[in-house]
């Protein structure tokens, strides 16, 4: 029987990931990581199996998304990748152009950049590119899918659109959309730590228990492989809430603007290197405490 989880991967980035800075005598070294060992991006070219791959920056959720590209192809530039294209992709009839689809096809990484997650759904929603992009993540096992800030968000089914921090944990203070459906069981939410967003995952995850909540720290990200094993990768947190185990709940009745009640939701923090299950629900200190064979190891076992 076929395995239907994913091959692919998802690299989900909270937003302000660490592009790379030149260390020099005048730059102090407690304000830059070691970007060319610790940086998200070299990650996300590790994550692709090759040195130098094929990337194509879709910068759609951007209002510059000139000054976007930009950025992006010289920061991958420093990791010596040269092969990065830029898809301005503008209008929902930019999304169906042949030439984009055929780059898409071409492409080795695929990375959503940071700006407005509605805008993705709406470009991207109901189009061969996003059909095609799903299957590669599907069928291809080094195929690596990244977003950072908006573009983070949209790869769930169920999207963040928005919402007030004041307001938080009263009802309504977060408006919930539909992003792009590269996977189901999740809702992640970016920038979490410092803009502090807990009220608005804690109120997503009270409207949909069987959701898992990720919230995504400033130059932090997870791997997402198998569509379910969470690796936290950069230098801050991600949070986990898990409403499987709520018991009373009224988000679901409250009128709009009412308090949140809501009992028994598990919370996990994580650290650089800690992974957690989806499926199990369950935190790892490490990978080598999961033992989870993948897809991929399944199917060469059974040949």
């Amino acid at each position: 029987m076929k395995d239907p989880r994913p091959l692919g991967k998802l690299i989900a980035i909270g937003g302000n990931e660490d592009k790379g800075t030149y260390p020099n005598p005048r730059t102090k070294k407690k304000y830059y990581l070691n970007f060319f060992e610790l940086g998200i991006l070299k990650r996300i070219v590790t994550e692709s199996g090759k040195t130098d791959p094929r990337i194509e920056v879709i910068t759609t959720a951007s209002m510059i998304p000139e000054e976007v590209g930009k950025i992006y192809v010289s920061s991958f530039a420093m990791l010596n990748c040269l092969k990065v294209g830029i898809m301005d992709i503008r209008t929902p009839a930019d999304a169906r152009k042949a030439e984009y689809l055929e780059r898409l096809l071409q492409a080795d990484i695929v990375m959503f950049s940071g700006g407005n997650q509605s805008r993705l759904r709406e470009m991207f929603g109901d189009t061969e590119f996003l059909e095609r992009l799903s299957a590669r993540y599907h069928a291809e096992s080094n195929f690596v899918i990244a977003g950072t800030s908006a573009g983070a968000m949209a790869m769930s089914h169920i999207m963040i659109r928005g919402g007030s921090v004041p307001d938080a944990l009263m009802k309504g203070s977060v408006k919930i959309g539909t992003g792009l459906n590269l996977i189901h069981n999740v809702v992640i939410d970016s920038h979490f730590v410092k803009r502090g967003r807990f009220g608005r995952l804690i109120e997503s995850v009270s409207l949909h228990p069987k959701l898992i909540g990720i919230g995504l720290g400033e130059d932090t990200g997870v791997l997402i492989t198998c569509g379910n094993l969470i690796e936290t990768i950069g230098s801050n947190l991600v949070i986990i809430v898990d409403g499987h185990n709520i018991q009373h709940n009224n988000a679901a009745a409250a009128k709009k603007g009412a308090a949140l009640s809501v009992e028994n939701l598990t919370m996990h923090v994580l650290a650089k290197g800690n992974v957690y299950d989806i499926q199990e629900r369950q935190f790892y200190v490490n990978k080598e405490a999961h033992v989870t064979p993948t897809p991929v190891e399944k199917q060469e076992a059974s040949l």
